[in-house]
Formats: C-alpha cells, structure tokens, sequence
C-alpha cells in the first residue's frame, strides 16, 4: 500500500471520542517498549507521527493514526510495565476489553511481541484472550534485525510454541530500521480491509 496521507486524529478515552466515519480500523497491543509506534511509522513512512510516552506503561488511551483517509491504526496503552498500579491495569483491561468486543469497524489485531525474547505473561493472555472470543489477530514479531538470521528459526519456533500459535494466524517478522515486513503485513491488512468493499458491493448487488 501507498501511503500518502497520514495523520494523528486523537487519543481517545471512551467511546464518546471514538470516529464515526465507518473506516476499518487496524488495532495494535503490546508490551511497554516493544516497538508499536515505530511500527507504525515504519508503515506509513513517517519518522515521528506516532510518539511512545514520555512515561511507558501510563498513557490510558487509544491513539487513532488516520491513513490514506482508508483506515485507521489504533495503538493501544502498552501493557506490562512495573510501575501501573493495580487499579490503572484494570482502567486498561475494561477499556480494551470493551473496544475489542463491541467496535464493529475493529477488522484486525496485531499482536506486537519483540521476536529476540519469549512471549511475555501479557502477551500469552492477550493471544487467549483473543482467540477465545475468535477475533482476528496477526502476531508481528518485531526487532528480527537485531539477532543473527540463523537464529531466526529458533526464535519463531519458540514464539509459536510459547503462543499455541493457530495455523490460522499468521506471524510476520519485521523489523522497523529495515522495512523487512512491512508489505506483506500491508498485504495482510488489505486483505482483512478489503472485506467491507466486497461486502458493501454484494449488498448493493
């Protein structure tokens, strides 16, 4: 995909603020520090539009990235970090909770995890999670630049064992300084957005 417009729409912290424009909407969680927002302007080929938090882990809101006028990246609060206390993590969960259950212009989660490492505890909760209620989800282990090719097998082995990684889920190395990744997760995206213009057409058929 060629982007060619892109922008930060708003930081969002109930559904009151959520857009109502019906555009398809592309959902990312992870871990604190993982690599989300350098994802995201590895995708859009900005150097700084989406910004982490000057205090990782805090930020209890979703950020909405408007691309193309096509669809939207929603970058959801990391999760994991020491410092959140008890009480922000639930805030987290029942909003993220609530989102990924009831947003209808919710087409795709990307699960970003850092390939050099096991899946954290977070990470294997959200993956059950979202399987459970059979959401579509793409792994996208990230930072595939800073470890050896050689070892990349192991790693990927290891990250669908720690997962139960379906068959039916797919999981793209990428790696943001490189661009390795990032058309075929494009590709992967497109194929999940692309739905709603057929499904429009067969209704206007």
């Amino acid at each position: 995909m060629k982007v060619t417009k892109s922008e930060f729409v708003i930081s969002a912290v109930g559904t009151d603020q959520y857009p109502e424009d019906a555009l398809p909407e592309i959902a990312l969680a992870g871990r604190s520090n993982v690599g989300k927002s350098s994802l995201i302007n590895k995708m859009i080929n900005r150097k700084n539009l989406a910004r982490t938090s000057s205090t990782p882990g805090k930020t209890q809101q979703l950020n909405y990235y408007r691309i193309n006028d096509e669809l939207y990246f929603v970058d959801f609060p990391g999760y994991g970090f020491a410092k959140v206390s008890k009480v922000q993590r639930q805030a987290w969960g029942a909003m993220i909770e609530k989102y990924l259950l009831e947003r209808e212009t919710l087409k795709l989660l990307l699960l970003v995890v850092d390939l050099r490492h096991p899946p954290s505890k977070d990470d294997v909760i959200m993956y059950d999670w979202v399987s459970h209620y059979d959401l579509p989800i793409c792994v996208v282990a990230t930072k595939a630049d800073k470890i050896p090719r050689s070892r990349w097998a192991k790693q990927i082995k290891q990250m669908k064992d720690c997962l139960s990684l379906r068959l039916d889920h797919p999981m793209v190395l990428f790696s943001s300084d490189t661009g390795l990744g990032k058309d075929e997760l494009w590709s992967i995206i497109q194929s999940h957005t692309s739905n709603r213009d057929e499904e429009e057409s067969d209704v206007e058929g």
